[in-house]
């Protein structure tokens, strides 16, 4: 166990930071499962832009890479312009 009060804070500040970063992974993913499932092109095309917005939000706090992001956001992309 850590002897230092700063060791000690440590452990409580990536404690609270893992938790909060997977559940907003969780939903991201969540959403991003829901988009595919659409069928309907204006609800994906809604649903798009929040999923977007999700995405770019988790890449800038280096939750998901930036890479990750734009492969997701391209294919979501290219699905939903698919539909009819």
């Amino acid at each position: 166990m850590a002897n230092h009060k700063s060791s000690l804070k440590r452990i409580r500040q990536t404690a609270s930071r893992r938790l909060r970063n997977r559940y907003y992974a969780k939903t991201a993913r969540n959403a991003v499962r829901n988009l595919r499932k659409m069928t309907d092109k204006a609800e994906a095309q809604a649903a798009l832009v929040k999923v977007t917005a999700m995405l770019d939000r988790l890449a800038a706090k280096k939750t998901i890479s930036k890479n990750k992001a734009s492969n997701l956001k391209s294919k979501l992309a290219l699905y939903t312009n698919k539909l009819a």
